[in-house]
């Protein structure tokens, strides 16, 4: 697994700039899940899909290598988990908590993640690899 990692990470590496500030950006909020899942039931959930997506992805590359269908393991899980916290918006408490707020970032960086992704697993079928 460790060489799967690295492996990625350094596929990762090669990528623009741009792309690996995302990732940096991704990670960070999802990361934040961690301490907001000791009081938050939508942390634990985002807890939960951020690790089974990037499980996924690395499953995926250590198949396909970096592709476009490394999307897919964000598509699988993230998107549930997008419904289902756009599902409990009522309970955010945005202007109350941190975590609330927390919510918010995290739904806007698994938006605009799912929007490259399904771009991506989109492109991939059709040929573009």
């Amino acid at each position: 697994m460790a060489d799967i990692y690295s492996a990625f990470s350094a596929d990762v590496a090669n990528q623009p700039q741009w792309v690996q500030i995302w990732l940096n950006v991704l990670v960070g909020v999802l990361v934040l899940s961690l301490p907001f899942s000791l009081v938050r039931v939508e942390a634990r959930w985002t807890l939960l899909g951020f690790v089974l997506g990037a499980a996924a992805v690395l499953g995926l590359y250590s198949q396909f290598g970096y592709s476009r269908l490394l999307g897919l393991g964000h598509v699988v899980f993230w998107t549930p988990l997008l419904a289902y916290l756009l599902a409990r918006r009522r309970h955010w408490r945005v202007k109350e908590t941190w975590a609330g707020k927390w919510i918010v970032a995290a739904i806007c960086v698994l938006m605009i993640s799912l929007a490259f992704d399904y771009v991506d697993v989109a492109r991939w079928i059709a040929g573009d690899r």
